[in-house]
């Protein structure tokens, strides 16, 4: 299996002739064996570009590659739960997981879904219309968590599930990749759900790529830094502070609050003696991101660009 589960390359998707370009000019490269966050805001991209991945999309610019060929090609290693988790209404539990079975020969684990539909009490012979959202999404899971895949894209999956299901759901997600070196891409426009169980970040903003990378480098690469700036009572007499020099540094985002100045940067050599520095929480560090569009964004090179 190569060492890169998915990669994209100027990757653009626009509905209709005269629509928007839900996603546009996006290149990423994510290596196997992560679980990537895929974060923004609604309408961001999110969707398209894991639709686009599982092969139900074409692109209408661009190229993605997934396991190393072509998403339709990729398509029986690949699990993939949309965000509205579409089932046949009029099959019962057991019915569904029978047709994974039959869909997915030689590749099907009974006893994963078994035990993933079993944890929330299904009936065996409910028929999927009559379940609630959370339980649709928890026979959605088992779909594509028995089919035993490489590559596992997931759409907002635990939107509809109360907080005891979530994390159980999100354990036996990470017990996958653990067990099986499963890489998992999962979005959400929540923050706070994937910062425990993620180690990469994929951010998308305005359909494009604006963050990606493991998250501790992201968060290592940035820092918060703050100082006290020109008083509104400074006495007579008295030099103020001035607004701190932020050059060279690759500024984020600046504010001013009263006496109290902040900044969210990417240092570029000493900060200054007088600044007061942490590191960005992963919610302050994509809030910075998403609310200042201009910034310049941060990804890895993709191997066409890295140097020999």
């Amino acid at each position: 299996m190569t060492d890169t589960v998915m990669a994209a390359t100027a990757l653009g998707k626009r509905f209709g002739r005269r629509g928007g370009w839900a996603l546009r000019d996006c290149t990423l490269r994510l290596p196997a064996g992560r679980v990537c966050a895929v974060v923004g805001p609604n309408g961001a991209g999110k969707s398209t570009l894991l639709a686009l991945a599982a092969g139900l999309l074409a692109p209408t610019e661009g190229r993605v590659a997934v396991l190393g060929t072509d998403p339709a090609s990729a398509r029986a290693r690949v699990g993939y739960v949309a965000q509205d988790k579409p089932l046949y209404p009029q099959l019962t539990v057991a019915a569904t997981l029978r047709v994974g079975a039959d869909l997915n020969p030689g590749r099907w684990d009974a006893a994963t879904a078994e035990r993933i539909v079993s944890a929330g009490d299904l009936d065996p012979k409910r028929k999927i219309r009559a379940l609630s959202g959370g339980q649709r999404t928890r026979v959605a899971l088992a779909l594509a968590l028995a089919k035993q895949p490489e590559l596992l894209l997931l759409d907002e999956p635990m939107a509809d599930l109360d907080p005891l299901a979530r994390h159980e759901l999100m354990g036996t997600l990470m017990a996958q990749a653990a067990q099986y070196g499963t890489t998992i891409v999962m979005s959400s426009h929540v923050v706070a759900e994937l910062e425990d169980s993620c180690d990469h970040l994929l951010l998308i903003g305005g359909g494009r790529v604006r963050l990606a990378g493991e998250m501790d480098d992201l968060l290592a690469a940035h820092t918060r830094v703050s100082a006290t700036t020109e008083a509104a009572d400074t006495p007579r007499g008295h030099s103020p502070h001035p607004l701190p020099d932020l050059s060279p540094h690759t500024v984020v985002e600046s504010r001013v609050t009263g006496r109290q100045f902040t900044a969210l940067i990417r240092p570029a050599g000493r900060l200054a003696d007088d600044w007061r520095t942490a590191t960005p929480s992963l919610e302050e560090l994509v809030l910075a991101y998403l609310r200042n569009p201009e910034a310049t964004p941060l990804t890895p090179a993709t191997p066409e660009e890295a140097p020999a």
